[in-house]
């Protein structure tokens, strides 16, 4: 009887301890996948500047100019239609991990915006900021994600945080930046 037992008892144990290895597998941290990226090198027709940034609103595109007819092509949200607009700037500065105040008309609009976010995952310019001329608009990262490729903002370009750093890397203070419909 009692080798009949033992073997149960060591097939039990074995399950109990196979259980508990799968269990504390669930609890340890897993190796993240690094943050894919949606940009791309394509051929780009234009005059502009080897470092030029073009914004295409219609298209949802920023295009960063690589010279020889090629761009690096991030798609991006752009503003919502009454606050889309064109022109010619250029990056007047660039912050990492960046504090967000809303402008006063974005606060007359909504009240309920707080008046100062700092650096974090609630913050809304993400994890770059590319200061455009002396406006009050931006390139930057961004945390609502699923916005990118609509017209969502009060006027800035917002890319995903793993884009808006690779630019980031890529742009110099006074690249020209051109807004086209």
């Amino acid at each position: 009887m009692k080798a009949r037992i033992l073997p149960g008892a060591v097939a039990a144990l074995v399950l109990l301890v196979a259980t508990a290895d799968l269990a504390s597998a669930k609890l340890r941290p897993q190796p993240q996948k690094p943050t894919s990226t949606t940009r791309e090198i394509v051929e780009f027709d234009g005059d502009y500047a080897l470092g030029t940034i073009v914004i295409r609103t219609s298209e949802k595109r920023l295009y960063y100019t690589l010279g020889d007819g090629q761009a690096v092509r991030y798609p991006i949200a752009v503003g919502q239609p009454k606050f889309q607009w064109s022109g010619e700037l250029w990056v007047s500065s660039k912050q990492s991990n960046p504090s967000w105040r809303p402008t006063p008309r974005m606060r007359r609009e909504n009240p309920g915006l707080p008046e100062y976010v700092s650096p974090g995952p609630h913050n809304p310019l993400g994890l770059r900021a590319m200061y455009i001329g002396w406006s009050e608009y931006r390139i930057h990262g961004t945390n609502a994600p699923y916005s990118i490729g609509s017209a969502a903002s009060s006027g800035c370009f917002r890319m995903h945080n793993a884009d808006a750093i690779d630019l980031f890397d890529r742009v110099h203070i006074g690249a020209p930046v051109v807004v086209q419909h």
